[in-house]
């Protein structure tokens, strides 16, 4: 490998100089310089050379990204806190808050408590707080890499085990983030260092076959460069070209995944041309084209379309009169510099200029769109491997770039569907989607996107996400999102039947005489809840509530707690007895009327119960009892000859319910088609459909009745009609 040069004190203050003349920042960086320099003057490094070698090293390549001069401080002081034990106090009343923070944001990186069970949860955690301390401010990051490379090229005098625990993280983590940064000439670096250390034969190997070639290939080149240099001459246009050469560990990659040659790796022999302006490298590309043969599929507009580092080229390849296929890369120098310095070339130190953290912080993350999906999350209470596994899977091996209508660019994986679109651009947008375009046309939702398409998202803020689609989605966002959501709407939902619950056993204390005061204390049930296996009072409420848990086995429970004093122990011997007891007698109707059991039961057809559903009894006169919803019309106003029923814990298997709904949509073509695929997708079967056309208003009014299993199987089933292109409003009706 190629040794970089030695860094000292002299190079490293000519190079600030360079770009910065205001006083007051040379005199911050001259400080910085000397508090480290007394503070590390008893410290080396392994390789024996004093510890302020690396300091001076960080900070000079810093200054080759024209940083400005807080984060050159911070590159000199990134290792004063912990290696020093210099406290927060002193810190700041030598520099200031700003550089400490980020300071003190570079140490906490891959310095967490050893309470972890294996490695790679270890490296998930430290990932995260990568991103984390990133999304806050893009600086931290920066000097992390610079630390890193720094310690990359000086890695020979760690033990082999650690060479290769340090490279293998530098080629998974930190090489991609300088990748997603547009570092693209530190992101080579690192790879190739990584490729050193990991994979040191097929490392040789291939510098080997690069040196090689190199001669032959040199002169190919040069012939190129003299002829393109005659053409765009003749064309008056301005121009600097010059051959590039390939990093080694992205030949082998390419080998590798690709299962090339080396030989057939077309971009070996590669050109790159700067020109002035936008316009002039459409014009060169034009020329190049109109002289030499392209070949097809092999052109790529980054300009029109950047890529998600920022990242603004022309790419061609073409076949020579030699019959040589040469990479021909066309951009302007300002795009060249983001190439090579990405995000740090953007923002680059300009004198005059006075800096805010919050708004660059803000324009980088408008840049850098994907950043901003680590602020939508809560990421320091989620799990730390579930969230590497998401950076892994949808940001660094983000290679499809779909659009917006307005011509933003969305960067997914491969295999990515309209769902996850919606869900990078905001979670709201992904609940609320229930159709969407892909170029104009409509098309389903489990719609595989390439690079290219526009998608527009046809969204209805009434609808919420399915739990079908996490079968569908490609990106741990979008799944995290759907769980994250269903996960809060069943805990609203359990809240709010808890209430209903706490209702039905404050009724049926009432009925016995009881004091419901003591016997609704929260230690009692939470006692209770504890010995059924439950996670807590709520959920024994709601399972009261959807009559999961029979009424009367609660009310002996808490009266036997009461009366008896039994232990818990016992309690929950006696519950398993009496279930298992019951599971001999089984309800046909699925409704039991407490202390009846011979009384003849039937669910009411004028409203239609389903299993779940809030129920009560009608005593009719010689046709026993019929069961109907408690919002039913037919008895809202009765008051007389109710009684309580509740669903029975063991309801008869596959035992079906009807229920009647009316679908509101917008007329076109095959949309009844689509409602009964639909229906019939989700395990529903249908008995009975008819639309009716209200052609002053263009809509369709169509009415269903449906066999299902239970309340949560015909939410679930409501959910995804409503998902169906065209449906305005659904609702269960009665007869």
């Amino acid at each position: 490998m190629n040794k970089k040069f030695a860094v000292t004190k002299e190079i490293f203050f000519k190079e600030v100089s360079s770009y910065i003349s205001d006083k007051k920042a040379l005199s911050l960086i001259e400080k910085a310089y000397f508090y480290v320099e007394d503070k590390h003057k008893t410290q080396k490094r392994n390789s024996g050379e004093p510890y302020i070698n690396h300091l001076l090293n960080v900070a000079y390549e810093a200054c080759l990204l024209k940083s400005n001069p807080k984060t050159i401080a911070s590159a000199l002081l990134h290792d004063v806190i912990e290696d020093c034990k210099v406290e927060k106090e002193e810190f700041v009343k030598e520099f200031d808050l700003e550089i400490y923070n980020i300071v003190e944001a570079v140490t906490k990186i891959g310095k967490l408590k050893n309470d972890f069970k294996d490695e790679r949860e270890y490296q998930a955690a430290n990932h995260r707080k990568i991103f984390l301390a990133m999304a806050k401010d893009i600086r931290v990051i920066i000097v992390k890499l610079l630390d890193r490379l720094h310690n990359m090229r000086t890695l020979e005098f760690m033990p082999v085990e650690k060479q290769k625990r340090i490279a293998d993280e530098t080629l998974n983590v930190y090489a991609p983030i300088a990748h997603r940064l547009g570092l693209a000439t530190i992101k080579n670096e690192l790879e190739d260092l990584s490729f050193f250390y990991l994979d040191l034969d097929k490392y040789k190997e291939i510098a080997k076959l690069v040196e090689i070639k190199k001669n032959e290939r040199d002169s190919q080149v040069k012939v190129m460069i003299d002829d393109i240099s005659k053409l765009l001459t003749e064309k008056s246009i301005k121009f600097r070209i010059f051959g590039r050469s390939k990093h080694l560990y992205s030949i082998h990659k390419k080998m590798t995944t690709k299962h090339k040659r080396f030989d057939e790796i077309l971009d070996l022999h590669a050109i790159r041309i700067i020109t002035e302006t936008k316009l002039n490298c459409y014009e060169i590309l034009g020329y190049i084209h109109a002289f030499y043969k392209p070949i097809p599929g092999r052109l790529k507009d980054y300009i029109a379309m950047p890529k998600m580092n920022m990242y603004q080229s022309l790419h061609t390849t073409i076949v020579a009169d030699s019959g040589r296929i040469f990479e021909i890369q066309i951009r302007t120098e300002e795009m060249d510099s983001m190439a090579e310095k990405g995000i740090a070339a953007h923002w680059s130190y300009k004198e005059g200029k006075k800096y805010n953290q919050k708004s660059e912080q803000e324009s980088i993350k408008k840049e850098l769109a994907w950043l901003t999906v680590f602020d939508e999350e809560n990421l320091e209470n989620e799990n730390a491997t579930s969230f590497m596994d998401y950076v892994s899977n949808d940001v660094f091996k983000a290679n499809i770039y779909a659009l917006t209508p307005k011509g933003r660019v969305i960067d997914l994986p491969a295999g990515s569907i309209p769902i996850d679109f919606a869900y990078r651009i905001h979670t709201e947008i992904g609940h609320q989607t229930v159709g969407s375009k892909v170029n104009g046309v409509l098309v389903p939702l489990n719609t595989v996107l390439k690079t290219g398409d526009v998608v527009e998202l046809l969204i209805d803020k009434k609808s919420k996400p399915s739990e079908d689609w996490l079968k569908i989605c490609k990106t741990n966002n979008a799944k995290n999102r759907i769980k994250s959501y269903l996960t809060k709407k069943d805990l609203e939902l359990k809240q709010s039947y808890a209430k209903n619950g706490e209702n039905i056993i404050k009724e049926e204390l009432r009925k016995r005489d009881l004091d419901v005061d003591e016997f609704l204390k929260v230690d009692k049930l939470e006692e209770l809840s504890k010995n059924l296996q439950l996670s807590g009072v709520t959920e024994l409420l709601y399972r009261v509530a959807i009559k999961d848990i029979n009424i009367i086995t609660v009310i002996d429970k808490l009266t036997k707690v009461k009366k008896a004093d039994l232990d818990l122990e016992q309690l929950s011997i006696n519950l398993a007895k009496a279930q298992n007891k019951r599971k001999k007698v089984v309800s046909k109707s699925g409704i039991i009327v407490p202390g009846i059991d011979t009384l003849k039961i039937n669910l009411s057809s004028c409203c239609s119960p389903i299993y779940g559903d809030l129920v009560i009894g009608y005593i009719t006169k010689g046709l026993g009892v019929k069961v109907h919803r408690k919002n039913c019309p037919k008895i809202k106003e009765t008051k007389e000859r109710l009684i309580d029923v509740y669903w029975d814990e063991y309801i008869e298997p596959n035992t079906k319910f009807e229920a009647n709904i009316k679908i509101t949509s917008i007329d076109r073509n095959f949309l009844v088609t689509d409602l009964i695929t639909v229906v019939s997708q989700h395990k529903g079967v249908l008995l009975n459909i008819s639309s009716i056309l209200n052609r002053e208003k263009l809509t369709v009014l169509t009415k269903m009745t449906i066999v299902i299993e239970s309340i949560s199987h015909l939410e679930n089933l409501i959910a995804n009609l409503k998902k169906v292109n065209s449906v305005i409003e659904i609702e269960r009706v009665f007869k």
